[in-house]
């Protein structure tokens, strides 16, 4: 089930946006749960006790830690959920999108603007789920990471290290093994080395002992290994077609 923050040092707007909530949860026929904070530390408290939510709607202008402040701290925790801010100064414009905020909303909220808002919110969480992912624990926080995304992942010492086609790199404290099982699922990966895993939607050529992707990185495949790989990528292209 679906977990929403509301953040709102008002309380009367908290109560408002309660409201129109459950109206658009009974309109919709939808199931989903929030949580309320009248401010943004007790948000991020919870947040510290291993508390998760799928969506964050933030009030931007609240004493002594503002919406914005809240939401640079959330994203040390996740990357990628959903940040709604409802508002009613139009001054921080710019600093939500540096948070990666979804929406900017001006209050006060009309019932119109909460179910196109929510509505837009819901179409994209929908399509999103369409697309194959997964969850990854990064120094950074928790992120999701779509498939398609991954070039190649690696393993250095303890650390599993995802490259990906923008040239980000996601480094994981886990098993080289865990992420092998993660993805290999998926049909597209293909193990050329003990130490790492390429994503087959990106290899260019296939040489004797490596790899050249897209991205021309270069990938080393195992000793003796080199003809299986090759099989292996005839293979997939075969299923692709």
């Amino acid at each position: 089930m679906l977990q929403i923050a509301l953040c709102d040092d008002n309380i009367t707007d908290l109560f408002n946006m309660l409201e129109l909530l459950n109206e658009y949860k009974s309109s919709k026929h939808m199931n989903f749960e929030y949580a309320v904070f009248t401010n943004g530390f007790e948000l991020i408290s919870s947040l510290n006790k291993g508390k998760q939510y799928d969506i964050y709607c933030l009030d931007i202008v609240m004493p002594g830690f503002t919406g914005i402040d809240a939401a640079n701290e959330i994203r040390s925790f996740d990357k990628t959920a959903p940040i709604l801010f409802f508002t009613s100064s139009t001054e921080f414009a710019l600093e939500s999108y540096s948070v990666k905020a979804i929406n900017y909303v001006l209050k006060p909220i009309s019932k119109e603007k909460l179910f196109s808002t929510f509505d837009q919110l819901f179409e994209q969480i929908e399509a999103q789920k369409k697309e194959d992912a997964i969850i990854v624990k990064s120094n950074d926080g928790i992120q999701k990471v779509f498939i398609s995304n991954i070039v190649y992942v690696e393993v250095i010492g303890r650390n599993v290290l995802y490259h990906l086609i923008s040239g980000k790199v996601i480094e994981c404290t886990e098993s080289f093994s865990t992420a092998c099982n993660k993805l290999q699922k998926y049909g597209c990966f293909l193990k050329t080395h003990r130490s790492y895993l390429v994503n087959m939607q990106y290899i260019n050529t296939i040489e004797n002992h490596q790899v050249i992707l897209q991205t021309l990185a270069s990938v080393p495949i195992a000793q003796g290994k080199a003809k299986d790989v090759k099989q292996q990528y005839l293979n997939y292209q075969m299923e692709e077609e």
